[in-house]
């Protein structure tokens, strides 16, 4: 695409998420935006070339992640576009791999309170109203109309493995406060892939923030979904929902269900087990999980393909993971996974996001602080090892 068609499109979204100037060391006044700005790739290798990252600006989104597969060749293991632009641009905006926030999944009603309540009172006092925009109007979805991942974010530290992103929230979309936030990638020799996210706040507010990453280790070469995918997911409980995915307060025990996959399972394996999981006329998943112990030191969740030999296992400080089988997906495919004559459609990719317990803010029995202030930070850290299975 033309330059001066980028430069349109940045002054577009630069409406959308103006940037504001935070104290930083490096300054980030020493790195000058591209001409193509937030849609200008950065990429990141390994020095022992065993994984390659793209990110673009616009989000902090991750565009493209190559890994070798068992025949020693590179695979491209997440959806996206061939044309990044269409991350703002795509009406169905299937959210490709950015940063999720400022507060990730789902808000009952668009409405929440601070202190939190159940039912917060429709124009109370300190109740808060974010734009509605997930199943007809009844909840907000990954943190309203235009989310952090829609948002301009820019670069304000660089090397050769590693990129930190700059984003400045000045109370968007109706959450209280402005909140300053920074993320960073990653790489490292042994396949490792590394995001962390460091948000602080002006004033009390909510902040839960996800990697919405899509992957299919497979990348389309011998298979066309992700069914015979392995998962392992360290987690008894998921977290009981509503049509419209909204928790209603208790937790599901995963024994003897098609949520257990404390062994590893295929995703297919009880599959016809899955209708109306992930919502009514939706079959396979969308479902949050809650780890049974710290998952910092030890993979909580692990995902690996006997077609490709590509193993993903991931550690987080993150207390839950939410994982989508893309049912409702349908946008045309990168080239490189076939496209743009075929689609990526449902079960052709399997969404992992690390997280928190999903709207907390309006479950206060859950006893979750998801509420952060001036000397109350949120950090987020999630790290994506890779091998190959034999």
């Amino acid at each position: 695409m033309a330059v001066k068609t980028l430069l349109g499109l940045a002054s577009l979204v630069l409406v959308l998420g103006t940037m504001v100037q935070a104290k930083y060391t490096p300054n980030p006044a020493a790195i000058p935006r591209a001409p193509d700005w937030p849609f200008d790739v950065t990429t990141l290798t390994a020095p022992d070339g065993s994984i390659t990252a793209k990110f673009v600006s616009f989000g902090a989104t991750m565009t493209e992640l190559w890994v070798e597969g068992r025949d020693g060749k590179a695979r491209d293991i997440i959806l996206g576009y061939d044309d990044n632009t269409e991350l703002l641009t795509d009406p169905a905006h299937p959210v490709f791999n950015p940063i999720v926030g400022r507060y990730a999944n789902r808000i009952r009603n668009g409405t929440f309170s601070i202190p939190i309540t159940k039912d917060p009172v429709g124009d109370g006092p300190n109740v808060f109203h974010i734009p509605t925009n997930d199943h007809d109007g009844q909840d907000t979805l990954h943190g309203g109309i235009y989310g952090w991942d829609r948002r301009n974010w820019t670069i304000v530290d660089k090397s050769k493995t590693s990129v930190t992103y700059h984003h400045f929230d000045p109370a968007d979309e109706g959450f209280p406060g402005n909140v300053t936030a920074y993320a960073t990638h990653s790489v490292k020799n042994g396949g490792i892939l590394r995001t962390t996210i460091h948000a602080s706040a002006t004033e009390k507010t909510p902040i839960m923030l996800t990697q919405h990453v899509y992957w299919n280790l497979d990348a389309f070469q011998g298979s066309e979904n992700i069914l015979e995918h392995h998962l392992r997911v360290d987690g008894s409980r998921v977290v009981a929902v509503d049509g419209d995915a909204i928790p209603t307060g208790p937790f599901i025990d995963v024994e003897g269900t098609a949520y257990d996959f404390r062994s590893e399972q295929e995703i297919g394996a009880r599959w016809d087990d899955t209708v109306g999981l992930c919502g009514p006329g939706c079959q396979g998943y969308d479902n949050c999980w809650i780890y049974d112990k710290s998952e910092e030191e030890k993979p909580g969740l692990s995902l690996w393909s006997d077609l490709s030999g590509i193993r993903l296992d991931v550690t987080t400080n993150n207390p839950a993971v939410q994982v989508y089988t893309a049912y409702w997906l349908d946008t045309p495919r990168k080239k490189v996974h076939g496209g743009p004559s075929l689609n990526y459609t449902k079960w052709s990719a399997v969404a992992i996001e690390h997280e928190g317990y999903i709207d907390a803010i309006n479950t206060p029995e859950w006893h979750v602080d998801q509420i952060y202030y001036p000397g109350k930070d949120f950090h987020w850290d999630t790290t994506y090892k890779f091998s190959k299975v034999p």
